[in-house]
Order: structure tokens, then C-alpha cells, then sequence
């Protein structure tokens, strides 16, 4: 437990110090982020566009710092298959997030890397963790909720599954990244779930069938990138100085996936993201109405601009939203401990 608490401290005091620094440099090379045109009219665009952006490059870095601190620590606690896994599917997701920021500043455009280049590079990244998982880690391939089940995948159809979960959720938490504040904010909110529910797994290793030592080096994962979305969150909040971009949101999304898939916990991650569950149905549901019947069901999606343009504040949407984020983690980790105190032998 020393070490969870050393990756949140060290990995929250690392970004909120070195944030400021990135945001020097960003701004001093011009590097703001440019916003979209249609957005809302009650957005305040003039005052958004040009604020800095990549500033997940320190929130990703600090999460690492953090997960390094942990290990320094004490011997207890060794680099795991598990989390080095995990740190390729974080950090390759992040740079295909920063080719997508530095191309959109480049082209003075808020559109970066082309749907087909973004969407190659994410399914390579996912690819080779999911190949990683499956070869390195030996994972389970049964479907699982709370634990696995005894429904086993075979191979390839299990790394389809897992690319998919990963290209979902990392897009998801992207769609997400809206508003000031509401992804670092929704991220850490998931990530404090993920580390009780492997530290869980940590504590009781044979009734999951995984093991102690990988388990408790992904709470310290999930531990460094709760610190580092809280220490973000600090600069990031309404009125933001600066936004994690593409650069942080597809490394969030991406570590969420990967830590359901590491924890054996795919099918509960829609109940923990449910917040982004809401967000991305928002956009397809509109994209369906509007080609299909010409009518739009939100006024704009994602669904938290529609709320923006019925006269809600920025802040009040980004508030309730979290609380939203809030109420589905506490759902999904009442269902996982439920299962948790169901299992026979556990509790006297």
C-alpha cells in the first residue's frame, strides 16, 4: 500500500510542478490549441483558442515519474509483465496523440493526422499490446466481468476483442476531453477504481488466479496516472491553462482499457466508463438521426455541448458530469466487491 500512496504523491507533485514549465515552453513555440468553428455559441472560443496544448506530455510523464518513485521504495514491490505491457499501450497510444497535435498546430487546424493515419496507428499500438498480453503476460483469454469466466476465447478472437476495447475506450475518453477539466477529472475517478480492484486482486491472488506481484504493480500504474490526472487537473480546471490534448486523452482511454483487460474486468469497464459510455452513444446516436432521418437529437454532440447550449455553465456540465463519472465507478466497484464477499471461503 506504500507504494500506491508514493506513485499518487510523487506523480501528482511532478505534473503540478512541471506543468507550468511546459506550458512556458509550449507557449513560447506557439504551440495553442486551435478550436472548432461550429462549437457552441455559448463556448468561449476567443478566450480557448491558442491556450496550450500537448500538456499531456507532462501528465503522462509525471504518471511514469510517480510509478518509478513506487519502486524505489522498497523491494517489495518488482517491475511486472503486466506493467510494462501496460506502459507500451499508454505511451504508444500517447504518441500517436502527439503526431495528431503536432500535425493539427502545424496545419494551424484542429483536425491533425487523417482519420485513417490516427486510426492505423492506433490499431498498431493496440495490436501489440493485445499480442503482448496474450504471449508475454499470458493472460486469460475467458471473458470476464468481475473475474474471469469459465467461457474461454480462442487466441485470435480474444486480441480482436481487446483491440477493440482499447480503440473504443481510448476514442471515448477523446470525445470526452470537451471541456475544461472533465477528462483529467472523469480519468481519475476510473483510476481510483482500478487501483482498489487490483490491489483487491493483489491481496487475493488464488480466487482470482493471477498473480500478487503483477497485480500490485498495476495499482501502482493506476496510482501514478490518478496522481497525475489530480496534479493536471490542477492547471487544466475552468478556466483551463492548458489542455491535455489528443496527446493525454488517447493515453488515458487507452490505460483505462488496459487495465480492465490486465484486471480481467472487460465487460465491467462499460460500468466504470459509463460517463463515456453516455458520451460517445451521444455522438453515434446523432450521427445516426442526422443521415438517416435529417434530424438531430441533441442540439450538438458530444452531449455535454448540448447542455452547454441549453444555457448551463461550463462549470455546472463539467460538475455534474464528473458526478455522473462518479456515481458509475461507485456502481461498478459495488458489483465487483459484491462479487468479492460471494466468494466462498473469502469472508469467516
Amino acid at each position: 500500500m506504500i507504494a500506491v500512496l508514493i506513485a499518487v504523491a510523487v506523480s501528482f507533485f511532478v505534473c503540478v510542478l512541471t506543468t507550468p514549465l511546459l506550458i512556458r515552453v509550449l507557449q513560447r513555440n506557439h504551440i495553442g490549441q486551435a478550436i472548432r468553428d461550429d462549437g457552441p455559441v455559448a463556448h468561449p472560443h476567443e478566450a480557448k483558442a491558442g491556450t496550450p496544448t500537448m500538456g499531456g506530455l507532462a501528465l503522462i510523464a509525471a504518471a511514469f515519474i510517480g510509478y518509478l518513485a513506487a519502486h524505489v521504495r522498497t523491494e517489495a514491490i518488482k517491475f511486472a509483465d503486466t506493467a510494462i505491457s501496460l506502459w507500451f499501450l499508454i505511451l504508444g497510444m500517447a504518441f500517436v496523440g502527439f503526431l495528431d497535435d503536432w500535425l493539427g498546430i502545424r496545419k494551424s487546424r484542429n483536425l491533425g493526422l487523417r482519420k485513417r493515419g490516427k486510426l492505423g496507428g492506433q490499431l498498431l499500438v493496440a495490436g501489440g499490446f493485445s499480442l503482448l498480453a496474450l504471449n508475454f503476460v499470458h493472460t486469460s483469454t475467458a471473458l470476464s466481468f468481475t473475474r474471469a469466466f469459465d467461457f474461454e476465447l480462442a487466441g485470435w478472437l480474444w486480441v480482436v476483442v481487446a483491440v477493440v476495447v482499447i480503440m473504443a475506450s481510448s476514442n471515448a475518453v477523446n470525445i470526452t476531453d470537451g471541456l475544461d477539466g472533465l477528462a483529467a477529472g472523469s480519468s481519475a475517478l476510473v483510476f481510483i477504481a482500478f487501483i482498489v480492484i487490483a490491489f483487491t486482486q493483489f491481496r487475493h491472488p488464488g480466487a482470482y488466479n493471477l498473480l500478487a506481484a503483477s497485480q500490485i504493480d498495476l495499482a501502482v500504474v493506476a496510482a501514478g496516472m490518478l496522481g497525475a490526472c489530480v496534479g493536471f487537473l490542477w492547471w487544466n480546471a475552468l478556466p483551463a491553462r492548458v489542455f491535455m490534448g489528443d496527446t493525454g486523452a488517447l493515453a488515458l482511454g487507452a490505460a483505462i482499457a488496459g487495465l480492465a483487460i490486465l484486471t480481467q474486468t472487460i465487460l465491467l469497464l462499460p460500468i466504470l466508463g459509463g460517463l463515456y459510455i453516455l458520451e460517445t452513444m451521444s455522438v453515434i446516436l446523432q450521427v445516426i438521426s442526422f443521415r438517416g432521418f435529417g434530424r438531430r437529437i441533441f442540439l450538438m454532440s458530444p452531449i455535454h455541448h448540448h447542455f452547454e447550449l441549453l444555457g448551463w455553465p461550463e462549470s455546472s456540465v463539467v460538475v455534474r458530469f464528473w458526478i455522473l463519472a462518479g456515481f458509475a465507478m461507485a456502481l461498478g466497484l459495488g458489483l465487483f466487491y459484491a462479487d468479492f464477499l460471494g466468494m466462498p471461503g473469502l469472508i469467516g
